[in-house]
Order: C-alpha cells, then sequence, then structure tokens
C-alpha cells in the first residue's frame, strides 16, 4: 500500500531493455503479492499444486524473472524481517480486509458470479512463511541472491540504492522515495493490460523510473519535508491527518519550515508520534551483512522444486531453463559470470 504520493511524482516511462546491465535489488515482498494478485484463475483462485499449496507467486519468480534477466537485468531479491511496532496496525487492517475479500469471494463463486469471484480473489491475498520459504529457495536455486532486511524490505532495498550497492530499487510503493532511494522503478514485475479496480476497464501499464533528486527539486522539496507529505497524507506506520490530500500536503511542507509549524496549521493533533516516523524513514533499519554472489542456475534442483513438489510442466519448465542457461552462457563468452553480475 505505502504512501500515496504518486500524484504529484514525475515519471519517466522506459523500457525493459532500457534496464540492460543494472544491478536492482527487488522489494520481494511487494513483487509477490503482485503475482498473488495477478495470476489467477477466472474464479479468482489462485494457481496451486495438487497438495493445495499456492504456486502463483512461484509462477511469477520463475518466468518473469528469466524474461528480466534475458533483457540484462540483474535482480537482487530483498525480503522483510520483524514487522515494525508501528506497523502492526496497518497489518491488523490489511488482514482484516483480506478476510473480507476471501469471503466475499466464496459467496460469489456460490452464486456462480466469475467476474465477481475474480475480482475479490485478487484482493483476497495471503502470504504465508512457507509461501515465503519456497520464493528464497527458488530465487537461490536459479543462482540469484536473496537479500534478508532486519525490517521492512523495502527500506533495505532503498539503502542499497542510497549506498551505491545496487544501481536502484524496484517496488510499487514509493515509500522506497521516503527511505531515500534515488532511483526508483515501478511496474518491473507486470507490466501490459491491468484491470482498473472497480471498473470494467483495463489500462496500458509501462515500465517507469522515477529519479528522487529530480522529483525534490520539480517539487521544491528537501528529503526531509518529502517525509512530512508522507506523515500528513499516511504511511504504513501512521493514520492520515484528516482532510488533508497529497496536494494540500504539498503546499503545506512548502510554506512552512517545521511539522510543529504544519501540526499548527492543520490544526490537528495527531494521536501518534510523528517524530517516531519520521526518524523510520530518516534512518532506516538496515544490515550490510549480506552478500549479492551471482552464480548458475541448479538445473536439477529446479526441475525437482517445480516440477516433482509443486506439479509444473516439466516441458515448460525445461524449456525456460534452457532459454536460462543460453543466455547465461552467451554472457560469459563475453565476460565471466561474475564479471557480468
Amino acid at each position: 500500500m505505502g504512501t500515496a504520493i504518486g500524484d504529484i511524482v514525475p515519471r519517466e516511462a522506459i523500457s525493459l531493455d532500457s534496464l540492460n546491465g543494472k544491478l536492482l535489488a527487488f522489494d520481494s515482498y511487494n513483487i509477490i503479492y503482485q503475482f498473488l494478485s495477478s495470476i489467477r484463475g477466472q474464479d479468482g483462485t489462485p494457481l496451486m499444486d495438487s497438495n493445495g499449496n499456492v504456486t502463483s507467486h512461484l509462477t511469477g519468480l520463475f518466468y518473469r524473472t528469466i524474461s528480466l534477466l534475458e533483457r540484462g537485468v540483474k535482480p537482487v531479491f530483498v525480503f522483510d524481517g520483524a514487522a515494525q511496532e508501528l506497523k502492526k496496525d496497518t497489518i491488523a487492517k490489511r488482514v482484516a480486509i483480506r478476510t473480507d475479500a476471501f469471503k466475499k469471494q466464496e459467496e460469489a463463486l456460490k452464486a456462480g458470479d466469475f467476474a465477481q469471484a475474480r475480482k475479490f480473489g485478487s484482493r483476497a491475498l495471503r502470504l504465508e512463511a512457507g509461501m515465503v520459504d519456497d520464493a528464497k529457495e527458488l530465487v537461490s536455486l536459479m543462482g540469484l541472491p536473496v537479500v534478508q532486511a532486519l525490517s521492512d524490505g523495502e527500506a533495505q532495498a532503498s539503502m542499497m540504492a542510497l549506498n551505491g550497492r545496487v544501481n536502484g530499487c524496484v517496488s510499487q510503493d514509493y515509500d522506497a522515495l521516503l527511505f531515500g532511494a534515488p532511483v526508483l522503478y515501478r511496474n518491473i514485475g507486470v507490466s501490459g493490460k491491468r484491470k482498473i479496480p472497480g471498473k470494467n476497464v483495463y489500462a496500458d501499464v509501462e515500465p517507469e523510473k522515477i529519479v528522487l533528486e529530480k522529483f525534490l527539486a520539480e517539487n521544491s522539496l528537501t528529503q526531509e519535508k518529502l517525509i512530512w507529505i508522507g506523515i500528513l497524507i499516511g504511511t504504513d506506520f501512521n493514520v492520515k491527518f484528516p482532510k488533508i490530500g497529497v496536494k494540500t500536503a504539498l503546499k503545506l511542507v512548502q510554506e512552512n519550515d517545521s511539522f510543529d509549524a504544519i501540526i499548527k496549521k492543520a490544526s490537528y493533533v495527531p494521536e501518534f508520534d510523528w517524530r517516531e516516523v519520521e526518524k523510520i524513514f530518516a534512518k532506516p533499519k538496515y544490515s550490510d551483512d549480506f552478500s549479492m554472489k551471482f552464480g548458475r542456475p541448479d538445473r536439477d534442483k529446479i526441475l525437482d522444486f517445480l516440477c516433482a513438489r509443486h506439479d509444473f510442466s516439466a516441458d515448460r519448465v525445461g524449456s525456460s531453463l534452457d532459454k536460462l542457461e543460453k543466455i547465461l552462457d552467451e554472457k560469459s563468452k563475453q565476460k565471466t559470470l561474475g564479471q557480468w553480475f
């Protein structure tokens, strides 16, 4: 979900081919939720193996990642650590929303209304510990780095970009900008046609690039004031100020040089500690204890994992592995695999 600053963010439409050679940190939970939402049957039910284990996220991770590797992207997958205390209310609200969506999906299925079932099914997302473990295992078997964050994966990915360890981070959420990501890429995991929520209308979704420095300059902002905008309109760590949208928030921070002055101007005293929220973004929890070692995919173990354990098509997986190995072979003709990555 994140903070809703999209209306004031300048962005550049890009092609996936423009990411050739880029080392990018992926907010893994974010991209997995995209796959869970979009890769579903006509009735809104996620893909599952014969044992009832959800596999939509594995499908997306495997095939979409190979497509990105084919374009020269060098992905590093960053996974969330323990949730911060201030985020627990947000998580509880999300669980309630998804529980309600499950109920409405079941009702729609009983009524034979598959359009409604798919609508609510795309919201009834559940990411359990076993699913995360499967995702980490698959990524590792593909020879790609897994980075474990101390807390928010988005914060870890943003700091990796800020510290020059990667060329940018990939997430749908704009929170990465509040965490200080110099470059944010969106619509990388899922692009093409996407249904507009609540409408039977589909819109083209293109990969896009957002440069933090340009965003701040065009809106006469500092990084501190950007964080204030997030606090005013709501983040995963706090509720929004009432009756304040993003454009009003922008005006308030442009006209005031302290958050106390903004509170006075807004005539609202928040019940949460805004300084604590500010600190989460200004000084995010970050681990420097990680490896970004790349290697060749373990073909036999991938086939066992996807096909024997999760009922994927052996022919399709094998064909995709052929493609992946060809990509790496072509790269290794120019450099060693380690040098390319």
